[in-house]
C-alpha cells in the first residue's frame, strides 16, 4: 500500500495544486546543486532559481515550502551528518517511477550546479568525476527494470547520491566570514 503522506508526494501535490508541472526531485536537485556549487543559502537567490524552473513566481505556500526545503538542505550540508536525504518517491512506488525521479533529481542538480559554479576548471578530478557520474545517472531511467537486480542497482545509486554531493559542497562552499580579530593580550 503506498505511503500517502510521504514528503515527495506532499511536495508533488503542493506543486501540482499550485499549477507547477515540476518534479519535486528536480527541484530538490536544483537546490542541492546550487548549494554545492557555492551559491550559499541566501533565500532570495534560491527563490529566483526556483521560479525559473517553476516558470513563474511561486505563491506564498510554495514559497514557504521552498524556504523550508532550503533550511533542510542547509542543515544537511553544514551539519555533522555525512549524508543527504533525497526527495524521491518512496520504495513502494514502481521502480520505473523512482528511476525517472532519480534522473530528474540529477538533471536538477547539474542545472543548479552549472548555474552557480564559479569556475569549473578549478574543480578537482574527484569533483569532475562526480559531475560526470551525475550526468550518466540522469540517463538511468530506461536502464532499470523491475527485478531484484534493478532494485539493487537503484539502491546503490541512491546511496552514492546521498554522499557524492558532500564532496562538491566541501570543495566549493564559500569560506566562512573571518572572525573578528581578538585583541592580543601581552
Amino acid at each position: 500500500m503506498p505511503i500517502q503522506n510521504s514528503p515527495y508526494q506532499a511536495f508533488a501535490k503542493l506543486l501540482t495544486s499550485s499549477g507547477h508541472n515540476v518534479s519535486p526531485a528536480e527541484l530538490h536537485g536544483l537546490l542541492l546543486g546550487r548549494s554545492c556549487a557555492g551559491a550559499g543559502f541566501d533565500a532570495e537567490g534560491w527563490l529566483v532559481d526556483a521560479a525559473e524552473l517553476l516558470e513563474s513566481e511561486p505563491q506564498d505556500n510554495v514559497r514557504n515550502a521552498l524556504i523550508g526545503l532550503q533550511e533542510m538542505v542547509k542543515g544537511e550540508l553544514t551539519g555533522d551528518d555525512v549524508t543527504v536525504v533525497l526527495l524521491l518517491p518512496t520504495d513502494d512506488e514502481p521502480l520505473a517511477d523512482r528511476a525517472a525521479a532519480l534522473g530528474q533529481w540529477c538533471q536538477g542538480f547539474l542545472s543548479g550546479f552549472g548555474l552557480n559554479c564559479r569556475d569549473s576548471s578549478m574543480l578537482s578530478t574527484e569533483a569532475t568525476e562526480v559531475l560526470q557520474d551525475l550526468a550518466a545517472i540522469s540517463q538511468v531511467q530506461d536502464a532499470l527494470e523491475e527485478s531484484d537486480d534493478g532494485e539493487s542497482d537503484y539502491m546503490e545509486v541512491m546511496e552514492y547520491l546521498r554522499v557524492a554531493p558532500l564532496l562538491l559542497f566541501t570543495e566549493n562552499k564559500k569560506p566562512d566570514a573571518p572572525a573578528a580579530a581578538k585583541p592580543s593580550l601581552h
